[in-house]
């Protein structure tokens, strides 16, 4: 593909991922956070999978060194999107700070850069009203580990984002992703359907129908599932899950949507999932 500048807006989980994949795509990247320390650490992240490919013979040496050359931490937001093709938001889930973010964003950005959001359920439309051109917005849902998984969703609010959302399909494809467009509704089409699996995996664990690990056993080996729920939320995090939860509760009622007991406790507890060491497993190291 033609190199773009890729600007990515948050360095955490999600935002180094999505980097690293767009730079192993060719892309010149910009990686930013308004957290000083995100930066180095995720730029070490970033590092150790470029390691992990070259051991697995993935990638050769020139390789790695390319593609390390193509991300650039630039702790300016401004900075880091002022020449940028494409801006990726991964942030935290918060509507405000995602709508003060692109407001500013679309003041420092060029004028013709697609802007996309890669809210796993807020309403792209709900971001977009940030904007003085709203239709500039469309969601980049991808999914974690970001080098490993296929799936992106993209995310319109309407028929004057269908243009930006079939750019955002043509990058996706780019990054060597499988793209589906969904119209903006709570939760999209795949925490929609993925939160409810979660949450009845952690009523059943409360409820002592099985151990976790049993639980996660029996979609992997009987739905074919590469990871089952209770181990997926504990790396996507359990406080990501419970806000995603009750975000879906709010917006579509519905009572599966409820979350369960032992996930607020748990949260409440600081035990968010692999990140802090503990959640429904423990993690060592």
């Amino acid at each position: 593909m033609t190199s773009r500048r890729v600007a990515v807006i948050g360095a955490g989980t999600m935002g180094h991922g999505i980097a690293y994949v767009a730079a192993l795509a060719g892309c010149e990247v910009r990686l930013t956070d308004a957290r000083p320390d995100a930066l180095p650490q995720a730029l070490d992240k970033i590092e150790a999978l470029l390691v992990g490919g070259v051991k697995r013979g993935k990638l050769t040496a020139d390789a790695h060194a390319a593609v390390r050359q193509r991300i650039r931490a630039e702790p300016q937001i401004r900075a880091a999107v002022s020449d940028a093709d494409i801006v990726i938001e991964a942030v935290i889930e918060d509507l405000a700070i995602k709508q003060e973010l692109f407001a500013d964003v679309e003041r420092a950005a060029p004028s013709g850069a697609l802007l996309a959001s890669n809210t796993s359920s807020l309403s792209i439309g709900q971001i977009a009203l940030a904007l003085t051109d709203p239709a500039r917005l469309v969601g980049m849902h991808f999914f974690n580990p970001v080098h490993v998984m296929k799936l992106v969703e993209v995310v319109t609010h309407g028929r004057e984002s269908r243009p930006a959302a079939e750019r955002a399909v043509e990058f996706a494809r780019a990054l060597g992703k499988e793209p589906i467009v969904v119209r903006d509704s709570p939760g999209f089409a795949s925490s929609r359907l993925g939160v409810v699996l979660g949450l009845e995996a952690m009523r059943m664990l409360e409820q002592d129908v099985a151990s976790a690990e049993d639980i996660d056993k029996a979609m992997e080996l009987g739905y074919n599932h590469p990871m089952g729920p209770l181990k997926l939320t504990d790396l996507v995090g359990l406080d990501v899950r419970l806000a995603i939860a009750e975000y879906l509760h709010a917006t579509l009622g519905k009572p599966q949507y409820e979350p369960p007991k032992i996930l607020k406790e748990k949260v409440k507890k600081g035990e968010l999932g692999k990140k802090t060491g503990k959640g429904f497993y423990t993690w060592g190291g």
